[in-house]
């Protein structure tokens, strides 16, 4: 393949994001979590602030009744459209950008459902980082100086975001069912440079590079 794409799944102090930041480095290919957010921004003229507030959680009270209503899969609206803000809209933006992304270059792309978006596609290469409940804590802790008590609760409110997120722009998918996934890894077991590396190996190996 001319280019190709590790997507990234992770649990809220797994490491995932600090995997995927150092393989792409290692790689030699960009990383984008947060960018999306701006990128998407700068092609629909939406405020970039409204894509951070509904970035993999729910602002609307939705269910998967609701998807199956009104299923998310839809065109970009149009600036005149109500649906124009929409959390629909948004993540319909955000899926452009990614596929855009993955037809044109090689990189990393960190969480917005990224797996799911582009399992059609030949050239990705798809992840989900785990770790226990303690580790995560101590992850968390240390990142952000917060009590352990706080962090747990931080760790529960993210991931339970991130689930709904998932299993609605999916249609009721599991985020954290490893057969969504080439590769499920516990990032204490396995230990985070070892993730790197692995994913390093399997990329190179399924995309004969």
């Amino acid at each position: 393949m001319e280019h190709y794409i590790i997507t990234i799944a992770r649990g809220f102090g797994s490491g995932g994001k600090e995997i995927g930041n150092k393989l792409a480095k290692r790689l030699g290919i960009p990383c984008y979590e947060s960018q999306i957010l701006k990128m998407a921004s700068e092609y629909s003229g939406i405020n970039e602030s409204l894509f951070y507030k509904a970035d993999e959680k729910l602002t609307q009270r939705k269910t998967i009744l609701g998807y199956l209503k009104k299923v998310p899969f839809t065109s970009i609206a149009e600036p005149y459209m109500k649906e124009f803000t929409s959390d629909v809209n948004l993540f319909n933006i955000q899926k452009r950008i990614i596929e855009t992304l993955a037809k044109s270059q090689s990189c990393v792309i960190v969480g917005k459902c990224a797996d799911y978006v582009l399992q059609d596609f030949p050239n990705v290469v798809s992840a989900y980082i785990e770790a226990p409940r303690t580790e995560c804590v101590d992850s968390i802790v240390k990142k952000l100086g917060v009590s352990r008590e706080e962090a747990d609760q931080l760790i529960e409110k993210t991931d339970r975001y991130r689930a709904a997120y998932y299993r609605y722009y999916t249609g009721g998918a599991k985020w954290t069912n490893p057969v969504n996934y080439d590769l499920t890894l516990n990032s204490a077991r396995v230990g985070r440079e070892n993730c790197v590396d692995v994913l390093e190996w399997y990329t190179k190996k399924k995309q004969n590079l």
